[in-house]
Parts: structure tokens; sequence; C-alpha cells
């Protein structure tokens, strides 16, 4: 029914009362249904809470201290297969903290170079023999090969650089550095996500250095997008070393420059290779320095 005005108003739709009546009804079914449409989608789109962070500081007697960031990540279960190769299980992580980058040569600089010794502290560990069991051998190459040194990250590496360098800045910071288990760092790169995160080409390269824009060397870390819970470069740029979750053997993770962006994600794993030292002229080998390995690299982890 239309209820004629004289005004020149159009006319307005009159609703008797029983009209009125079953559209209150309507709305009253429909309401809860949209707002839980729209909560739904505003919790989706919701940025990821943020995790607890700690800076460190190393100190050094030439220079203010270098520091770098860990974030704490939650404990929680995922499916992981030790090997990639496995069907998936479901495996418990306890909470961590891992770094924010990749340890960067501003780190490694400190303890390879011994800026935190004194001349004659230098003198008495390499009289004793310390030096030579705890520290770093004088590489035979450049070890960044010129791909650029202050704020990139540590390559040419082995596993024992890596697990020698957790131990000593334990010491310094009187707090348990080591490298994170294969388990723990797959976990912190899903940002706990029960199973492997599908991505696609363009979304890895947002967050990667890869074989597609990396010019064949390793990035200076945080230039691209990180993680869901803050971890930088945790796919592509340098692999990083982690200890299997049985026994103590190494494997790289996390992808390289060298990789196209189609073949990494958080389950690309690589055991060492005997080719990474292959023009290696010592005999025996370094032990040390990796003269083939200019995409290994680490990130560290702590006991919570």
């Amino acid at each position: 029914m239309l209820v004629r005005c004289t005004t020149g108003v159009p006319p307005v739709p009159f609703v008797s009362s029983v009209e009125y009546l079953l559209l209150m009804r309507c709305l009253i079914y429909l309401l809860p249904a949209s707002f839980m449409l729209c909560t739904s989608f505003a919790r989706a789109d919701d940025p990821p809470a943020k995790l607890e962070t700690q800076t460190e500081a190393i100190k050094t007697l030439y220079s203010i201290p270098v520091k770098f960031d860990m974030v704490k990540v939650p404990g929680g279960k995922f499916n992981f297969s030790p090997d990639a190769k496995t069907p998936p299980k479901e495996v418990e992580v306890k909470s961590f903290w891992i770094g924010k980058t990749e340890c960067l040569w501003d780190h490694y600089d400190v303890y390879e170079s011994r800026l935190d010794l004194t001349e004659d502290e230098k003198i008495k560990l390499k009289e004793t023999g310390v030096d030579a069991r705890t520290r770093p051998s004088k590489p035979y190459l450049a070890p960044d090969r010129g791909y650029g040194h202050s704020g990139f990250p540590v390559i040419s590496v082995s596993y024992k650089s890596a697990t020698m360098y957790c131990v000593w800045l334990s010491e310094k910071t009187n707090k348990k550095y080591r490298l994170p288990t294969e388990a723990e760092w797959e976990f912190a790169c899903r940002a706990g996500a029960k199973d492997p995160m599908k991505m696609d080409k363009k979304q890895i390269m947002e967050m990667a250095w890869t074989k597609d824009d990396a010019d064949d060397k390793t990035q200076p870390a945080m230039q691209k997008k990180p993680n869901p819970w803050g971890l930088f470069d945790m796919l592509g740029n340098a692999g990083e070393w982690c200890t299997q979750v049985q026994g103590d053997k190494p494997v790289l993770k996390g992808g390289t420059f060298l990789q196209l962006p189609t073949k990494i994600d958080c389950t690309w794993r690589a055991p060492f290779d005997p080719a990474w030292q292959e023009t290696d002229p010592n005999i025996p080998k370094a032990t040390w320095w990796l003269s083939d390995g200019t995409f290994t690299g680490f990130r560290v982890a702590r006991d919570d």
C-alpha cells in the first residue's frame, strides 16, 4: 500500500503492523549470522600476535657492544618429517628462543677476530693451545667472498664453527646458546603452523633471496618481509645449520640464494656434502671453514 503525498515528494511505502512484525522476525534471525560473518573476517585479517623479544649485547674492547635480537617461540605441536621423505608425525616442541636474523658478520667477527680479547689474552690463549681449539683458524680465502660484510649473514662456516660460536656466546652472556634442532627450526619457520605452508612463487620471493633475484650472492639481512612471527630470512639467502632431532648430525635448512624460489620451503634440507670443501687445499681439510660452502650460515637458539 502506498500513501499519496501532495507535496511533490515520491510516495512512501506503508508497512502494516503484520508486515512490520514479519520484518522484525527476519532481522532477529539474520543479525547473529551477519555478526558472526563480519567478526570472522575481522579475525582473519588481524595481524599475528607479536612474540616476546629480547636484545642481547656482545661486549668488545674496540667499539660499542654488538647487539642482536632474540624472539621467544612458544611451545606447540606440529606434523614433522625428520628427512622430508617419511610421512610426517606429530612432534612437540618446547618453548625456546631463536635469532630474529641469521648470525651476521658483525656478530661473528667479534668471535673470529678475537675482538673481545686484549693482546695479552690472545698470547696466553695461543701459548696454552686453547685458541686453536676454541677459535676459528685463519681462512684460506676471504670467507665473505666479497658478497658484503657488515649487515650480511655469515657464510663459508662449518657446522663446527657454528656450534663453537654458540659455546663462546654462552660464556660471554651466561646463557645457554646453541643451534636449533631441525624440528625447532622448522616449527619457527612455519610460525607454528600444523602442516607445511603452501606458498606460491610471489609469496616466497617476498620473503626470500633466491636464484631469481639475489644476483648469485647473499644479500643484507632484513631486506625482505619477515614470517608471521617476525623472523627474517628463514628462507633463502644463507642456509642455516641445525642439528637433527635424533643424534648430532648437521643439516642445512631453509634453502639458499642458489635455489629457485619454487624449490624453497620450510621443509628444505641438505645434509653436509663433501663437495662443500672440494677445493680446500689443506690436508687434512679445514674443520672451521668450507671452501665451497659460500651459502652455509646459521641462526642461534637459546633455551627458555
